[in-house]
This record gives structure tokens, C-alpha cells and sequence, in this order.
């Protein structure tokens, strides 16, 4: 297997980073809102440039570093007027290179440009939704997404799920495949890995007493003896939880279901 590197430890830039509160999982009212959070080492937010909208100015790599809040490795850019900026590193992006952004640039990994002006087969990453938005999708560890057709106003893009849908011709995109791909066959090794990465302990439903549980209760070791069920006495699995008729429903040219 691949081995999981990780750029070599050093400070993040300053003014680009803030202390990243801890909520362990607790919503306003301090009850749990999102279960089996809590315990979570300190942690700073890295501000990463999602809109990459620095027109025409060109940057030069100045860092690969790690980022504790997301899979993916982030660049340091430093532009020619002295501004720098994190962004999301593509993959084969390296230290010295030049990245850009604007309405007409070289299709290179590293640059954004609006969707109209990228050529079909093409392969990006952080795309808007909505144009001058910021960049939403295709943000994880070795993901990618492919231009397949142009049908003004509209582009259409395959995304990792196989699903084909359309998007705003002005929406910015940036070339190339996300890095850090062998993410996805890290191994965590022990229990504490978990721990400090904020990720508390999930008990079997059938290990529980049936005051906690649906599943609990029962002499010696039980199976569920139900249809399964979450703590709440929801269905487990096999029902569907999200609305049928979706805003975004009318951008699907092909399902992921289908």
C-alpha cells in the first residue's frame, strides 16, 4: 500500500489562521445535538480562497502544508502584489509553481476560470453552485469532476457519483484533480487516532439496556429482534430521508440512480 504522506510539519501563516472553537457535538442549549463528538485536540482554522477571486495576478507555491480541518492539503500562494492565500493543492501542484486566475488563462492545474471558457474533458475541482459564490463542490482528497457538454447557458458536469448535472456557464472552477489521493487507505491504528481527532466511542444498540435503546435488553447476547431502529425508534436503514421534489432537482440531467 501506498504510504500516507504528510508535508513536513511547520507553522501555518498567521494571518490567515483563528482558533477553531470546540462545540463537542452540543447545539446552543448545550444538549447533544450530534452524538459521539467531544474531546478534540486544539485546533486552528486555515481561511482557504474557495472563490479564487484574485483576477489576473499571478501567485507563485510558497508551501504545501497539512490542514487538521479537511483531507485535502493545502498551498500557500504568494501573489506578485505581496497578498498571500491558501488554496486547495491539486494534485502534482509543488512548491515554486505559478497558479492564476481569471476570465481567459491556460488551462493548467492550479487555475480557475469560468466553466464557459473550460474545454470539454477537462478535469476540476472546487466549483460554485452560483456564480461569485465560492467554490462548494469537489473539495475532498482526490476527487474530481469532468466537463462533458456545453449547452449555453448552462455546462454540464459528471461528478464523482456518476451523476451529470448542469451548472451556471459563469461559475468559476479549477483545474485538476484534488491531491492527497492515497487518503482514502489510511489506516488510524488505534483508539486514541479517534480520540484526538474528536471522534468519541459508538456502543451497539443490542449492547444497551432497553431504556437507551430499542435494540436493548434481552438475556445473553440478543439480535435486534426488530426492524432496526435508531435510539429514537426511527427506521435504521432502507427508508428514504430526503425530500423528493429538491430545489436543485431541475440541474439533474442524469441521476446518480439511475
Amino acid at each position: 500500500m501506498k504510504a500516507y504522506n504528510i508535508p513536513k510539519t511547520h507553522n501555518p501563516e498567521k494571518g490567515l489562521t483563528s482558533i477553531l472553537k470546540k462545540h463537542s457535538g452540543r447545539d446552543s442549549f448545550g444538549h447533544v445535538s450530534v452524538r459521539h463528538q467531544g474531546a478534540r485536540q486544539k485546533r486552528y482554522y486555515r481561511e482557504i480562497d474557495f472563490k479564487r477571486n484574485k483576477y489576473n495576478v499571478e501567485g507563485q507555491v510558497e508551501s504545501i502544508e497539512y490542514d487538521p480541518n479537511r483531507n485535502v492539503f493545502i498551498a500557500l500562494i504568494k501573489y506578485t502584489d505581496g497578498e498571500k492565500r491558501y488554496i486547495l493543492q491539486p494534485n502534482d501542484l509543488n512548491i515554486g509553481d505559478k497558479v492564476i486566475s481569471g476570465e481567459v488563462v491556460d488551462i493548467v492545474r492550479g487555475n480557475a476560470l469560468p466553466l464557459k471558457n473550460i474545454p470539454i474533458g477537462i478535469e476540476i475541482h472546487n466549483i460554485e453552485i452560483h456564480p461569485k459564490q465560492g467554490g462548494k463542490m469537489i473539495r475532498g482528497a482526490g476527487t474530481t469532476a469532468t466537463v462533458v457538454a456545453k449547452e449555453s447557458p448552462y455546462v454540464h458536469i459528471k461528478l464523482p457519483s456518476g451523476e451529470v448535472k448542469r451548472f451556471h456557464e459563469d461559475c468559476f472552477a479549477t483545474i485538476g484533480v484534488l491531491g492527497n489521493i492515497p487518503f482514502k487507505d489510511r489506516i488510524l491504528g488505534k483508539a486514541g487516532r479517534s480520540r484526538l481527532m474528536g471522534i468519541r466511542p459508538t456502543v451497539r444498540g443490542t449492547a444497551q439496556n432497553p431504556r437507551s435503546h430499542p435494540h436493548g435488553g434481552g438475556e445473553g447476547r440478543v439480535g435486534e429482534g426488530m426492524h432496526p431502529k435508531t435510539p429514537w425508534g426511527k427506521p435504521a436503514r432502507g427508508k428514504r430521508t430526503r425530500t423528493k421534489n429538491k430545489w436543485s432537482n431541475k440541474f439533474v440531467v442524469i441521476s446518480r440512480h439511475a
